[in-house]
């Protein structure tokens, strides 16, 4: 089970940490991936990392945002600087196997989803 937390409403220029709990959910290797749904839109990746520490980041968010994990806490966070509106969005954390392939953005790919938590900038 994937349970996301940190979302909520904050002004363009804020920042935002989500976090994401994989609780029950232990791999010697995964894929672990941040994405969103905008309002009226497809979802699409942001960012993601690997149980070799690898990270991913969709081309037109990687000066804003970043991925992190911490082993200890099966947590993987997303780290939003420098917000814009267009940012607004349902953020979920998914999970596949084994580590990060070419495949790494396709939603399709992931098996396990959290419920995911809205992110609303104004």
């Amino acid at each position: 089970q994937l349970v996301e937390s940190g979302g909520g409403s904050v002004q363009a220029g804020g920042s935002l940490r989500l976090s994401c709990a994989a609780r029950g959910y232990t791999y010697d290797t995964y894929c672990m991936g941040w994405f969103r749904r905008p309002p009226g839109k497809e979802r699409e990746g942001i960012a993601v990392i690997d149980s070799d520490g690898d990270t991913a980041y969709a081309e037109s968010l990687k000066d804003r945002f970043t991925i992190s994990q911490d082993n200890s806490s099966n947590t993987v966070d997303l780290q939003m600087d420098d917000l814009k509106p267009e940012d607004t969005a349902m953020y979920y954390c998914a999970a596949a196997r084994p580590t990060c392939g070419d495949w790494r953005f396709n939603p399709a790919v992931y098996y396990v989803w959290g419920q995911g938590t809205q992110v609303t900038v104004s």
